[in-house]
């Protein structure tokens, strides 16, 4: 399974740590979000991911996808 987070605010972040976390694959889509905001989502993800052992891949324009070592 993939979840897809799509946040509308950095409130939003826990989802996308907590699936990751948990082993799931997340897509990151930050097209609601204004370039600033998109950009902190992106630095944290980056953090994430190699905290974690994992990888991020842009897919399209503001879409990343995560993916766990696990994976």
């Amino acid at each position: 399974m993939v979840k897809t987070v799509r946040p509308v605010t950095y409130d939003d972040v826990i989802y996308i740590g907590h699936y990751f976390r948990e082993g799931l694959p997340v897509v990151m889509d930050l097209t609601a979000l204004a370039n600033p905001d998109a950009q902190a989502f992106v630095d944290f993800a980056a953090g994430l991911v190699v905290g974690c052992g994992g990888t991020m891949e842009r897919v399209a324009p503001k879409v990343f996808l995560l993916a766990p070592g696990s994976i």
